[in-house]
């Protein structure tokens, strides 16, 4: 079942709030700064499976964390009121305006 940003977005918070993280005493505070972390944590994560081999050792589990990786990103948007989708177009709009030496 394919699903928009938009669609995936509420899902996580669905799931975030039935876990009860966004309660203002949660033991996980579903704050930017905290998700913003766990974005840069879960993609280290994604490393990992790349640390001295050119190809990821375990697929499966390396889906697992670009998951999670994506889960975080879509909540910080969320809970910064960035439309993920428009920044991702206008980003493709100003990368084909761009070049890159190398």
């Amino acid at each position: 079942m394919a699903m928009s940003i938009a669609e995936l977005t509420d899902a996580i918070n669905r799931f975030v709030t039935d876990k009860g993280w966004y309660a203002p005493d949660s033991i996980f505070p579903q704050t930017p700064r905290n998700i913003a972390i766990s974005v840069a944590v879960e993609a280290a994560e994604i490393l990992e499976h790349f640390q001295f081999h050119d190809e990821p050792r375990d697929r499966e589990a390396l889906a697992g964390e670009l998951a999670d990786v994506a889960n975080y990103l879509f909540q910080l948007a969320y809970l910064l009121g960035i439309d993920l989708e428009q920044a991702i177009l206008n980003k493709f709009t100003e990368n084909y305006g761009r070049t890159w030496e190398g």
